[in-house]
């Protein structure tokens, strides 16, 4: 192991030619490993050494993987897909919800067509399958000062694939969930790889965007539902949720009935009594 915290990996392992036997996007450049401190803080360094759009780092573990607001993200050995994607698209820092939008429609739809399930988006990047996370996206950017267009964005994405020896740990018990649970599926971490990657790139060549705005939005937990907005260092806000605009953004209605929309923090679904 380097002191980038990446260990090497046998050939006849996951490994990037058991991907590439399922990927139709033969443009993208792949590096597997089995253990990795975390896909995102690895390909953000190379991509800020100058690392080619379509540069994907994946892993089988993390010892420090990452989610939103600086939360861990639980990253075991053997039942897990860790995977960030370096992307160079021409687009401001403010069409950036997209990409993260497609990441979600692209996992989503793999997960379903390899599991059979339907698996619903919770806003604004979370996948739950019975109602548990199966898989969480964090999408990272670079911006020019000057012009406020993207340098790049590493897209890093975790899906649970089965539960751990043990289950979750006792603090994410009820809220984690697998996509397979005990299923037997051959090559299945790298058939759910190829399938995200080649649906997310389809999503991001999209012109308009337009299936996938519709897809994301017949896919979300959170419409209709009794919510609490979430920001750090703020008291949960109680609202409904309303809407997912064209950009993503929440439209919300308050206690008061005030509509707003939500373009950052995170959601939670109340529980009904």
């Amino acid at each position: 192991m380097d002191n980038s915290g990446i260990e090497a990996l046998p050939a006849d392992l996951f490994s990037a030619d058991g991907i590439r036997r399922y990927l139709r996007h033969g443009e993208l450049q792949l590096e597997v490993y089995p253990t990795i401190n975390s896909t995102n803080t690895v390909l953000k360094e190379r991509a800020a050494r100058g690392a080619p759009h379509g540069l994907v780092i994946a892993a089988a573990s993390q010892t420090q993987g990452r989610g939103r607001m600086g939360r861990q993200f639980y990253s075991p050995a053997d039942t897990g897909l860790y995977m960030s994607v370096l992307l160079r698209p021409e687009q401001s820092a403010a069409e950036t919800a997209r990409i993260t939008a497609c990441a979600a429609v692209a996992a989503a739809r793999t997960a379903d067509r390899l599991s059979g399930e339907r698996t619903q988006i919770k806003w604004v990047n979370d996948l739950l399958l019975h109602g548990r996370k199966i898989c969480g996206i964090l999408t990272e950017a670079s911006v020019d000062a000057g012009t406020g267009r993207v340098e790049y964005l590493v897209v890093g994405i975790g899906v649970n694939l089965r539960l751990p020896e043990g289950d979750f740990p006792p603090e994410l018990r009820g809220i984690a969930g697998s996509v397979f649970g005990e299923k037997t599926i051959p090559d299945l971490r790298c058939r759910m790889a190829a399938g995200i990657l080649d649906e997310l790139l389809d999503l991001c060549a999209d012109p308009d965007g337009a299936a996938c705005y519709r897809e994301y939005k017949s896919r979300s937990a959170v419409l209709g539902e009794e919510i609490n907005v979430l920001r750090p260092g703020c008291e949960p806000v109680p609202a409904t949720a309303v809407d997912v605009d064209p950009d993503y953004a929440l439209v919300v209605r308050l206690a008061d009935g005030t509509l707003t929309r939500i373009r950052s923090g995170e959601v939670s679904i109340r529980k009904r009594e």
